[in-house]
């Protein structure tokens, strides 16, 4: 199927997209109302000055994207490899980093340069034969995604104030109400609720990792990749793991609409400048994002791997674990607060990419406190019905699975984005450079392998 124009006959031409280049014509029809249409453009940018004054009015979306990059799933896959390998599968995440830079970058291009968040994008490209199948695809890795982080919200509540597992879950639902307080204030303070969030996270690792005095020569050479990773099979297993869970396929949706909340301007030059610096944003981000991972691996490496525990992959384990282990009663306090405040940043990441994903395929506008009420309420019933029949172990298997759902709809988000960044016709002058496009597409398969992959292996059991 052709995506620059699926339906069109040869000799007709489809509409320039609003705002775009006069020479983009790869679209099907204008673009519309953006979403999140009363936050867009709303951060003023500076237009004069020092490139840092610039790149301070940049600073925020990429942050809201590397909450992705941090979820439960990440940190069971990091706890896992720490304890099992030491600090050998340190290569592993920040090779999973630079594939996310990738990916996240070509979100960028296409937000700026088309004017389009992925959403937008699908639905101005395919007919609705195709673009439907996708929105659907798209809503159920949100509901995967509210899923995983229902159930990191609720554990960490269960190991600050020992609060059973499925009343946590239900308290969980009261989120609605810190997404609407966010929102009434504007787009800056959710940005800073998130970053005060990510803080709150560091902090809590650099403390756990000073109290566990890891071997900071081996973590160094951990950085270094081995041929060892290849000789093991067990070691070779966890990093596809870590490698697979890298891109999570809401956050393709959401970086795509978040960089269009800065007020950039419509020349070419204006944009090119806002692709660069929402870029840089976006790296500095994310190497945030790698720090916690691989802080998350290496306390797993100091703590679980040094004590000969090589089989901790649960929450709650390594919770019970570290406090003995390190002879203090504060570090499984703060892992539990660094658990907790993932789970309410997921909350917000997640609100925002279901608005987006709703709104770019449908044109459907309906209140957010409305769809993210639906949408929680998905992903609360079934944690409540299967923690409280299976009881507390089955909720690493939901999250478990949550993964799994994930890595099922990944290709019918990346596939689309790496389409779309590649085609003149529908980027014009901001078309992604021959050397992006195939990093992204190798990325791209090595993302999608793996997760079949993960997917594959769970269906055999």
């Amino acid at each position: 199927m052709d995506a620059e124009c699926p339906d069109l006959p040869p000799d007709s031409s489809p509409k320039v997209a609003s705002g775009a280049s006069p020479e983009v014509s790869g679209w099907r029809g204008e673009r519309g109302e953006p979403s999140l249409a009363g936050m867009f453009a709303s951060v003023k940018t500076a237009k004069q000055g020092p490139f840092w004054r610039k790149l301070l009015a940049f600073l925020g979306p990429g942050y809201l994207v590397a909450v992705g990059y941090m979820d439960p799933g990440n940190w069971a896959t990091s706890l896992a490899g720490g304890s099992k390998f030491g600090y050998a599968l340190l290569s592993i995440a920040l090779l999973s980093n630079v594939m996310a830079i990738v990916l996240q970058s070509l979100c960028t291009r296409l937000g700026v340069g088309a004017g389009r968040d992925l959403a937008q994008a699908c639905r101005d490209s395919f007919p609705r034969w195709v673009s439907l199948p996708l929105w659907l695809s798209a809503e159920v890795a949100i509901t995967a995604t509210d899923l995983a982080e229902v159930i990191g919200t609720a554990i960490g509540l269960n190991l600050l104030f020992h609060i059973p597992l499925e009343i946590g879950v239900i308290i969980t639902a009261a989120d609605v109400f810190l997404i609407l307080a966010l929102q009434a204030f504007g787009f800056r303070w959710i940005e800073a609720f998130v970053v005060a969030m990510l803080g709150v996270i560091a902090a809590c690792f650099a403390v756990q990792i000073a109290l566990a005095d890891p071997d900071w020569a081996a973590v160094v050479k951990g950085f270094a990749p081995t041929s060892d990773i290849f000789a093991n099979r067990e070691m070779l297993y966890l990093s596809l793991g870590i490698l697979g869970a890298t891109v999570m396929p809401h956050n393709l949706y959401l970086h795509s609409g978040l960089v269009q909340t800065r007020g950039y301007g419509t020349g070419n030059d204006e944009k090119r400048e806002a692709i660069t610096l929402a870029t840089i944003d976006t790296s500095i981000a994310l190497c945030l994002a790698l720090t916690i991972n691989a802080s998350i691996l290496i306390l797993a490496a100091a703590t679980f791997h040094r004590a000969g525990r090589t089989d901790v992959a649960e929450l709650d384990r390594a919770h019970a674990f570290l406090s003995p282990l390190l002879g203090s009663t504060l570090a499984p306090t703060l892992f539990a607060i660094a658990l907790l405040c993932c789970g309410l940043n997921s909350t917000i990441t997640a609100t925002l990419s279901g608005q987006i994903v709703m709104e770019g395929f449908l044109n459907l506008r309906i209140a957010p406190w409305l769809r993210r009420l639906v949408t929680r309420m998905i992903a609360i019933v079934p944690a409540v019905v299967v923690t409280a029949w299976a009881g507390e172990k089955a909720t690493g298997q939901l999250l478990i699975l949550s993964q799994v759902v994930l890595g099922l709809q990944l290709p019918f988000a990346v596939v689309p984005l790496v389409m779309f960044t590649a085609s003149r016709r529908k980027m014009g002058p901001f078309v992604a450079p021959r050397w992006l496009t195939v990093l992204a597409i190798l990325t791209a398969a090595v993302i999608i392998a793996l997760n079949a992959k993960l997917v594959w292996d769970y269906a055999s059991g």
